[in-house]
């Protein structure tokens, strides 16, 4: 059986299997990643995966799942950045049972 090394940021250098690893190729490479369960501390572990540690893990009998990126991700971003002040005044926006009505209004004045 294969044994693959990878390092957990707590336990250090830990050995895995193929089927402890999820590989998840992007088609737009910088956003391949890698993950596994520390088998000693069970945290889970997320690495970036570039082309030669993809060809290694598959190469070493790893499973690929290719993904896309969605494209909302590469919009072009206008206005202001949304704040946690936003999220709040969003969550408290929510908890009133008009909360359609007034974010209409609100959209309305913009």
């Amino acid at each position: 059986m294969t044994t693959i090394r990878a390092t957990c940021p707590t336990c250090g250098e830990v050995e895995l299997t193929p089927e402890d690893i999820e590989l998840r190729v992007c088609t737009y490479a910088p956003a391949s990643y890698y993950q596994f369960g520390c088998p000693l501390c069970t945290t889970c572990v997320q690495k970036p995966a570039d082309d030669r540690v993809v060809q290694l893990l598959i190469s070493g009998g790893v499973s690929a799942t290719v993904w896309e990126l969605p494209e909302e991700v590469r919009e072009a971003r206008e206005g202001p950045a949304f704040t946690f002040d936003d999220l709040l005044d969003f969550h408290l926006l929510l908890a009133d049972d008009g909360w359609f009505e007034d974010l209409l209004r609100v959209s309305a004045k913009r």
